[in-house]
């Protein structure tokens, strides 16, 4: 490996922070976007009329591109330089968020959400690899971590709200366009207030290790989406034994070079390994309840847009107070015992959602929401500082890469499997009155969204929310479980204190 340092400088204080709300705009931006298109799925619905299939694509597309160009970008953002990266990344976003914008049919819609994606995978290696540039004391780089994760986190759930207010009086085009204004913002204030940083000996870059990466990525996570809509087939199968020959050429050819373009090395540090897999399961469980609570709460509880996007609110409220208490749970509990005990926390809180879904007030419901939203963002703060705190500081990009290719692959297949599990169960369960003829059937069974029209009947209606709540309680129960599994992951990986220079200790 490269042994050269990338030279940090010690920026003021003031423009330090300064410079992490230009990251965390960034970051906030990147994340609302992952979610913001659910609360306007029953209007494009209507507008663009597409397939149950064409609509998980609509909302998978982005994430899909971005996990599966995180990889490439970061290593290049370690070559031509972060800040000029964010940049670059910035005005492609603006542009792609107003093709989406006025997308006239679903497939043009999917292409401009991956447009979006490929842009957002530009932005999102270079927030945290400049986080771990700026700040160089550990105290002050473990609170940004957490107020930049915390940002992520917040970002996923005001997408329901803010596309939920834009809603109510623009055309659902309009969620995109808000990019636009916040990405001049973001060019013209990063430019000023960011420092450059990247790896000063990089190497040659790697055309076919990025190409392998992206085949690897968009394979595996499309065989998982075609295994849970349409079962075990061929198709399934080909593009699993795709991702995994391209999976294993990838990873022979890093342990051949030089300067890797994934250092894989890496994941032999179990802390390394282990937190980045609970940031996978963490997102997996916030963005996929996004995903189809929105819906339902739209749907089966009558909420307008709006009403719907401020009642996933308290997800938001919970992770904005973290980083004042980050510190002490790690002196109280040290990392290990922070990050375990988050899971559990979402573990149970997943648990209680799917019990406070059958309930009437909303309350209950809000309190669940609320403790999963601070559970996933504790686990999620850490672990970006233990994964951070593994690697020296050239090695930044690459490193952030991968917690960033968690983050999306996490997202990706929180929108893939538990979106279409919970189809899938909603079908299998449903119980149409006999009187229902064919073509009704299976339009009311395809997806909750092509149901609706059919809500005039009260027999119908019941039948469609007896089954889909059926669904949701399957779906947050699949999630807990895997909080579970992560929290055990996390007592026996994560140490108890990290160092500050690659290295654990405990």
């Amino acid at each position: 490996m490269n042994s050269n340092k990338t030279v940090q400088t010690v920026e003021p204080a003031a423009k330090r922070w300064w410079a992490l709300a230009i990251l965390v705009l960034a970051c906030l931006l990147v994340s609302i976007d992952n979610t913001v298109l659910f609360i306007a799925v029953p209007a494009l619905s209507q507008d663009l009329k597409p397939s149950a299939n064409q609509l998980l694509w609509i909302s998978d597309s982005y994430t899909l591109v971005i996990a599966g160009l995180l990889v490439t970008m970061g290593n290049l953002a370690d070559r031509i330089g972060r800040k000029k990266l964010l940049l670059i990344g910035s005005a492609a976003f603006g542009l792609s968020s107003i093709l989406a914008a006025y997308a006239t049919t679903p497939e043009m819609l999917i292409c401009a959400r991956a447009l979006m994606g490929a842009a957002g995978a530009n932005l999102m290696p270079s927030t945290l690899a400049l986080i771990r540039n700026i700040f160089i004391d550990d105290r002050e780089r473990t609170r940004a971590i957490a107020i930049w994760a915390s940002a992520f986190g917040v970002g996923g759930v005001l997408g329901p709200v803010i596309g939920g207010f834009i809603l109510e009086h623009f055309h659902w085009g309009s969620v995109f366009l808000i990019n636009v204004p916040v990405m001049v913002i973001l060019i013209i204030f990063g430019a000023l207030l960011l420092p450059e940083s990247k790896n000063p000996n990089p190497g040659s870059f790697d055309v076919l290790s990025s190409l392998l990466s992206l085949v690897t990525m968009v394979s595996f996570v499309y065989a998982i989406k075609h295994f849970a809509h349409n079962a075990f087939d061929w198709i399934t199968l080909t593009t699993l034994m795709i991702s995994v020959i391209g999976g294993t050429v990838f990873v022979r050819r890093q342990l051949r070079q030089y300067q890797p373009m994934m250092d894989v090395y890496l994941f032999r540090i179990r802390a390394f390994t282990g937190a980045n897999l609970i940031n996978m399961v963490a997102i997996f469980g916030i963005i996929g309840l996004n995903y189809f609570f929105s819906q339902y709460l739209q749907f089966l509880r009558g909420y307008s847009p709006l009403t719907a996007g401020f009642a996933e609110l308290p997800i938001a409220v919970a992770q904005l107070v973290l980083p004042a208490l980050v510190g002490f749970f790690i002196a109280r509990f040290a990392y290990r015992g922070s990050i375990a005990g988050g899971m559990l926390l979402t573990a149970g809180a997943f648990a209680l959602l799917a019990y406070t879904v059958t309930l009437e007030p909303y309350w209950p419901t809000a309190v669940a929401l609320g403790l999963l939203g601070f559970g996933a963002a504790t686990a999620m703060s850490l672990t970006n500082d233990v994964i951070l705190s593994a690697v020296p500081p050239e090695r930044a990009g690459a490193a952030s890469a991968i917690s960033e290719t968690g983050f999306e692959l996490g997202a990706a297949f929180g929108i893939a499997v538990m979106g279409s599990l919970i189809n899938s169960v909603y079908s299998q369960s449903l119980q149409l009155p006999a009187g229902v003829d064919s073509v009704s059937r299976e339009t009311i069974s395809e997806s909750l969204a092509g149901a609706v029209s059919f809500f005039d009947d009260q027999t119908i209606f019941t039948a469609v929310n007896t089954a889909y709540v059926q669904a949701v309680q399957m779906t947050l129960l699949v999630a807990a479980a895997l909080c579970v599994c992560s929290a055990i992951i996390a007592w026996f990986t994560v140490p108890r204190r990290i160092s500050s220079v690659g290295g654990e200790q405990g």
